[in-house]
């Protein structure tokens, strides 16, 4: 079978949730349709893949986004061979590849720059392809100075038009972050959004202190929702003390039907696997109960 042929219509089978990684149930408590997964950014910046997948496998989190310029390697220069050698360790262990966590950005005033990372975006879509993954993770960075904001969040969204269509030729996805100085704002993001329109290109919620209005996320959830794809979750114990309402964010998603992802981003990268397997297994407690009804 040829290989889009095959990526359209049977990889996302890949992303049923090992038994292991199933969202904990809490009694009294309607069950999460989306799981807790993990961004290698920054808490297994330093873990091989080798690493990766045994702390995951003890701690029962998939999926996993593949942040670039980290220990695991795995990164557009892999051959075909070492791709599939990647995709089957993560198949052997049980967890299932998000995507790729990627730099790309389009915000720049240069015209060759955002070109060179609409190319270098489409090599991660091939790279995602190859792995079974879902998607390739790219953001805006800011709002260039002397350049007029409209024009630089139309230029955003026009870029990641091409990158879209490569996304939709490989049956994967494009999920642009929520982040950066002032493109972060959810207003600014949902412009981006409808400059671009195309069905591949959705968001990643960042969990951005700019989410909050009057001590709330509701209304630029909901601002963002009809493109939301995918979620970076970082310190949780930030409900508790006041500064991130995660509770109403699982609530929202609960009350939504999300049914994708939550992704730890979080900490300093911990060398040690027993250390980082202990941090995981307490964040995934805390998450567990932040999704109490």
């Amino acid at each position: 079978m040829h290989r889009r042929h095959f990526l359209q219509t049977g990889a996302f089978a890949a992303f049923a949730v090992p038994a292991a990684a199933a969202p904990t149930r809490v009694p009294g408590a309607k069950t999460p349709s989306f799981r807790l997964g993990l961004v290698t950014y920054n808490l297994a910046a330093s873990w091989d893949l080798a690493t990766l997948l045994r702390v995951c496998q003890k701690v029962g989190i998939s999926p996993v986004e593949l942040r670039t310029t980290h220990k695991h390697g795995v990164e557009p220069s892999l051959t075909q061979q070492q791709r599939r050698e990647v995709r089957q360790r993560f198949a052997d262990a049980g967890i299932a590849i998000w995507g790729c966590g990627t730099t790309c950005e389009f915000h720049s005033p240069d015209a060759a720059e955002v070109k060179k990372n609409i190319e270098t975006c489409k090599r991660f879509v091939d790279l995602v392809a190859d792995l079974g993954g879902r998607g390739v993770k790219v953001r805006p960075n800011g709002l260039p100075k002397k350049v007029p904001v409209e024009k630089t969040l139309e230029q955003i969204g026009k870029a990641l038009v091409p990158c879209g269509q490569a996304a939709d030729d490989a049956g994967v996805e494009i999920w642009v972050e929520v982040h950066g100085n002032g493109t972060a704002y959810p207003p600014h993001m949902k412009t981006i959004m409808e400059h671009c329109g195309h069905r591949r290109v959705g968001l990643t919620w960042n969990s951005n202190s700019s989410d909050i209005k009057n001590g709330s996320i509701e209304e630029y959830f909901h601002l963002l929702w009809p493109w939301i794809r995918s979620c970076h979750i970082n310190e949780l114990y930030k409900d508790a003390a006041g500064v991130y309402p995660y509770r109403e964010l699982f609530r929202l998603f609960r009350q939504h039907g999300y049914d994708r992802v939550t992704l730890c981003e979080v900490g300093r990268s911990v060398a040690d696997e027993a250390a980082g397997a202990e941090i995981l297994r307490y964040y995934k407690a805390l998450w567990t109960e932040l999704n109490r009804e």
